[in-house]
Order: C-alpha cells, then structure tokens, then sequence
C-alpha cells in the first residue's frame, strides 16, 4: 500500500494532518489479472512418449516450452496405461506431426524424425515445433528463427524452441473458451 501524508506548515512548525491508505493501482491491476487467468478455462491433453526413446528430455523441454509461454492449454505426460491426446513417437523419417488443434479426447499424433537431426537440426526446438502443430500451428515457412513455426527453414544453427508471442496468441485464442474448433488432421511433413 501507498500511504499519503499531508504536511501543514504553520508559524515554522510542520504538523500532520492527515494519514491516508492509498492502494497502489500495480497491485490492483495484478490482482485484477491473476483472479481472471484463474477463472479461464484450462485445456489439458495428455501425451504419450513410452514410444520416442531417445527423445524424452527434448520432450520434456519442448513441453516446458508451451507450458511456460501459453495460460489456457497445459501439456501433461499420461499415466501408463491411460489413453493420451498426443502419442509421440521416434521415426527414422523426417518429423511431421497432425495439425491440430486437437481437442481432449481426440488424437493427434508426432512423428519425431531423426534424418532432421542427422542433418542438425536441434532435437528440443523439433519437439516444441511439432507440438506445436498438435495446437493448432501451421508451417510459417520461410521464417526466422525467432518464429517457432518456421521449422527447419530457419537452419540447422536455429535452437529457438520458444513460441514468439504471435504463436502464443494463436494458440491462447484456439483453446481461450476451454473447446476448440475441429482439428484439421492432416500430416504436415517439415521437410524443407
């Protein structure tokens, strides 16, 4: 809290009026955005990995990546056994991921390519970009590297695995009322 004092001036003597509580408005506008962000709907799918050895800690760092960056939609590793949204599994082929977004309940899958990393591509921002197609992202190819959706147009010295905040508010307005519209399903193959 902000507190005011007023001074009065008086034969050369200062004396306290009046001692008032004044809030400070950052805090009410940080209250006001932290009680909204808790009543909105969060989307939560679930992710199966059992079948990408080799790919779990890029993975788990692309995951941070959309959890971090996006409030309305959290990427959770399913329980064995359980049925997940996104089945996530290692390929001798290029990556390539169904274009989403895809609602709980549905199916999605990403196919996570190792030809992209014999050619050196960067395993974490493959993971993070392939989910992203899971969210509803298409290809924004050619692209910098500051664009995580431009994939591998961006070159093999790109490690950018964070959405630029275009990408964060695409994904934020498909999943903003807790449903989603349909998921396109097609495979999008991010061979250059």
């Amino acid at each position: 809290m902000l507190h005011s004092i007023r001074l009065v001036l008086t034969g050369g003597a200062a004396a306290v009026v009046a001692l008032t509580a004044v809030p400070a408005a950052n805090a009410v506008s940080a209250q006001e955005t932290r009680a909204a962000k808790s009543t909105a709907a969060v989307v939560t799918l679930r992710y199966d990995d059992s079948r990408a050895a080799g790919w779990e800690a890029a993975i788990a760092a692309g995951v941070a990546s959309w959890n971090n960056n996006v409030e309305n939609v959290k990427l959770v590793e399913a329980a064995p056994g359980t049925r997940a949204e996104i089945q996530i599994v290692a390929t001798s082929g290029w990556p390539q991921a169904s274009l989403g977004p895809v609602r709980p309940g549905g199916r999605a899958r990403v196919e996570l390519g190792s030809q992209a990393v014999a050619q050196g591509h960067d395993k974490t921002r493959i993971a993070a970009h392939e989910l992203g197609h899971n969210l509803g992202l298409p290809d924004t190819k050619p692209g910098p590297c500051s664009q995580l959706m431009s994939g591998s147009s961006a070159g093999t010295s790109c490690k950018n695995a964070v959405p630029d905040a275009a990408e964060q508010a695409r994904v934020e307005a498909a999943y903003r009322t807790g449903a989603t519209a349909p998921a396109d399903g097609r495979m999008l193959v991010d061979a250059r």
